[in-house]
């Protein structure tokens, strides 16, 4: 059933990123497509179903739960890594079905060991390290105890990767801080080589760090945010935009997510006479209203009363008013002719006008991926060509 808005996701806007994205790193690097977050607010199921038609194979997730997702949505077997949360329960489901994990303490190698020699069955890992994010990671003074605990364990393990997350790659201001990490990675793999240990694969750059320091492009990169058609800051756009201007366009990425709703209803308003909750918003003449059945349960935040968009009729429309749970009130008092369901776009295009991702984060001091992830897993998504 209909509810009261919907979402449309571009496969061919998905493509052409993924093209940007190749055209930057050479065709070396494994492109890990990272779905966490439902992924980034565009469904993971749809998500799954549109990289595979685009030929990835390999996807990331945070937590086991949205694995099991990715696991049962593929066509082709794709390789499946988790980069974070897992309990004891969900690690023997792991080790089970082949997927791989990040080990970045004792506690969960112990654990995997353990279920791996019950099973009978290798449990592929990635090994991540601390390179000064400090979140997770085995630390430098680790890392013998752990060396000699991989060694004398290689007959129940597969060494996925050695890998590691970078702090900030997308500012400037992170510069000498992401440098230094580079450094501590690399003399984590040579210590490791050292000892004997070889990982299949070597890999520590998402979106930003991608983009910014290509020498963190190893044999796979963790691509999130620019497959979903948006810079991961302002500084990474600009650190390419000189190169942009000798192309065709100043923008290679495409979005891929529109989001729309309907005219609910209409109303006529007073001058004077206050609209919606509180005394927010006096309305300063005779005006016209429309009620639009999104709000904040939607993911239309409350910080955007009196000051969101829509479009409506080709036209850019204010929100007056409190955002409400369910509704948002638009002033269309200069719109002629308009009616009860007739479209109104949220994010998107229409006609000549076009509201963004990063439009809604001006003005609510949302970052893409938070407006993104907060778009709740019930309003429906579907494919567009």
């Amino acid at each position: 059933m209909q509810g009261t808005s919907y979402i449309q996701i571009s496969k061919s806007a998905y493509k052409r990123n993924l093209s940007y994205i190749r055209q930057e790193i050479g065709e070396h690097p494994i492109i890990s497509a990272v779905v966490k977050g439902n992924a980034y607010g565009h469904g993971i199921e749809n998500m799954v179903k549109i990289a595979e038609s685009a030929g990835v194979r390999h996807f990331s997730t945070f937590s086991v739960d949205e694995a099991y997702r990715v696991f049962h949505a593929s066509k082709h077997r794709s390789h499946i890594m988790i980069m974070g949360m897992a309990t004891e329960a969900q690690l023997d489901w792991v080790v089970e079905n082949g997927l791989s994990i990040f080990v970045f303490g004792m506690d969960r190698m112990e654990k995997i060991l353990s279920i791996a020699k019950q099973k009978g069955k290798k449990a592929k890992i990635h090994i991540e390290v601390e390179t000064g994010f400090h979140r997770t990671g085995f630390e430098w003074s680790e890392r013998e105890k752990l060396s000699k605990l991989l060694i004398e364990n290689l007959d129940h393990l597969v060494l996925c990767g050695l890998c590691t997350h970078y702090a900030g790659a997308e500012s400037i201001s992170n510069y000498v801080r992401v440098k230094e990490q580079i450094e501590t990675f690399h003399k984590f793999k040579e210590y490791f080589k050292s000892k004997g240990l070889a990982f299949s694969l070597y890999h520590t750059a998402c979106s930003a760090a991608a983009l910014t320091y290509p020498e963190t492009v190893m044999d796979m990169v963790r691509i999130g945010i620019l497959l979903y058609g948006f810079w991961p800051s302002q500084e990474t756009y600009m650190a390419k935009y000189k190169h942009l201007l000798t192309q065709t366009t100043k923008n290679p990425l495409k979005r891929l997510l529109s989001w729309k709703s309907e005219i609910m209803s209409l109303k006529e308003v007073k001058m004077g006479d206050f609209i919606g909750y509180g005394t927010s918003y006096m309305a300063p003449r005779n005006m016209r209203i429309a009620l639009v059945p999104v709000g904040y349960a939607h993911g239309f935040s409350r910080t955007l009363s009196n000051l969101g968009k829509v479009l409506i009729h080709g036209k850019i429309v204010s929100v007056v008013g409190t955002v409400t749970m369910n509704s948002i009130a638009v002033d269309i008092t200069e719109l002629r002719n308009v009616k009860p369901g007739e479209e109104v776009v949220i994010i998107g295009k229409q006609k000549s006008q076009e509201l963004t991702v990063a439009s809604f984060g001006e003005t609510s001091q949302q970052v893409n991926y938070e407006l993104l992830t907060r778009l709740p897993q019930d309003i429906k998504r579907t494919i567009t060509t």
